[in-house]
């Protein structure tokens, strides 16, 4: 009988200190880390404020990438979501919401998932640092309530072992997908590059023209266009056929000395209805000219005014901003020279530049 008082006398003492303790403890616990990455602002804060490339940068598909994740509301921005379930212990299900978002500054999450806690909210805050402010400070702060809930207190014993590490490891995968997207700020004021969109490209018939090596420079390239643009234009009268659009420059290799490109042009038999789908044509061939019937492909555009030697960081910024929105390239990139050919050349050159994308 002794020994079972003593029993029920220790086991109350253990309750009130589990209680005490439990009052003790923080109702609420706080994690914060920091990244620096020197990318530009506008692609560091458009992959955080959307989910397409969660997979790519947040813990949870690196602890677990069986997850299975869906996405739902805005592609990005205040009610953009994105839930997750997960086989893995430890994991389960849930689901990240953006609860709000300032401009290139802040992105909030709030978090609902089977861990202990409430109100659990996470925020993503962007400085720019670093020499002229070239670089970003990416820093993640994360927070939790438990109120009253005293094994919820206690579980906040180990936020930091368990979300700090989680927040560390989506940091450090952030920086790694930050880093193999090109750095140029497709969203820069001032740099004449508009209209960024995916669009589908009918199937085409295309009279192409390799240009061999050209010496860069403006002259050499211009003329090296025209000239195979005239062998184009002789086999298009040959086999009476008539230009649908500007001519397009596919870029092949843009090197230091040279230029390597395709002269392409798309046509069709005179006379044919436009909205008439694509049918393989028989072509007799002259000189250089190659013929091809080009399938349907999904491309990301953009459209660009300025000088032609601005074309290549116009088209890695088009390339960034395919990366960040989640598209796969899967062919070379193409320009549209929509101003023409002479105009090319000059400050009013205008263009449209292409990727395509699976």
């Amino acid at each position: 009988m002794t020994r079972l008082i003593e029993f029920l006398i220790s086991l109350a003492i253990v309750a009130v200190l589990f209680v005490v303790v439990g009052i003790a403890l923080p109702s609420k616990r706080e994690v914060s880390e920091s990244v620096e990455s020197n990318r530009r602002l506008t692609i560091v804060y458009d992959v955080v404020n959307s989910f397409v490339r969660f997979r790519d940068w947040n813990a949870i598909p690196a602890r677990d990438p069986a997850v299975e994740l869906k996405l739902s509301g805005p592609v990005s921005g205040k009610g953009a979501r994105i839930d997750y379930v997960s086989k893995e212990k430890g994991i389960g299900s849930g689901h990240w919401l953006i609860s709000d978002s300032q401009d290139k500054k802040q992105v909030d999450y709030s978090i609902e998932n089977e861990h202990w806690g409430t109100n659990k909210r996470s925020s993503i805050i962007l400085t720019p640092t670093g020499r002229n402010n070239r670089n970003v400070r990416i820093t993640q702060n994360y927070s939790v309530d438990y109120g009253w809930n005293l094994i919820g207190r206690y579980a906040g014993l180990y936020v930091n072992s368990f979300v700090g590490e989680d927040i560390k490891i989506g940091l450090n995968r952030l920086s790694h997908l930050l880093s193999s997207i090109p750095n140029q700020d497709y969203g820069l004021a001032g740099n004449r590059l508009e209209g960024l969109e995916q669009v589908t490209l009918p199937a085409q018939n295309v009279l192409i023209v390799n240009s061999g090596g050209v010496k860069r420079g403006d002259d050499s390239i211009k003329s090296a266009i025209n000239s195979n643009r005239e062998w184009i234009k002789r086999v298009m009268e040959a086999n009476n056929l008539e230009a649908v659009g500007p001519v397009r420059i596919v870029t092949n290799e843009y090197g230091r000395e040279n230029y390597n490109f395709d002269v392409v042009q798309v046509v069709r038999k005179k006379g044919a209805s436009e909205d008439a789908a694509a049918e393989e044509l028989k072509v007799d061939l002259q000189g250089p000219v190659k013929y091809e019937l080009q399938p349907e492909m999904k491309v990301a555009r953009g459209k660009f005014t300025g000088y032609f030697p601005e074309l290549e960081a116009m088209r890695s910024a088009v390339r960034a901003w395919l990366l960040v929105h989640g598209l796969e390239i899967s062919g070379r990139s193409f320009d549209h020279y929509t101003g023409g050919v002479d105009a090319a050349f000059t400050e009013k050159g205008e263009f449209e530049i292409h990727w395509p994308v699976k």
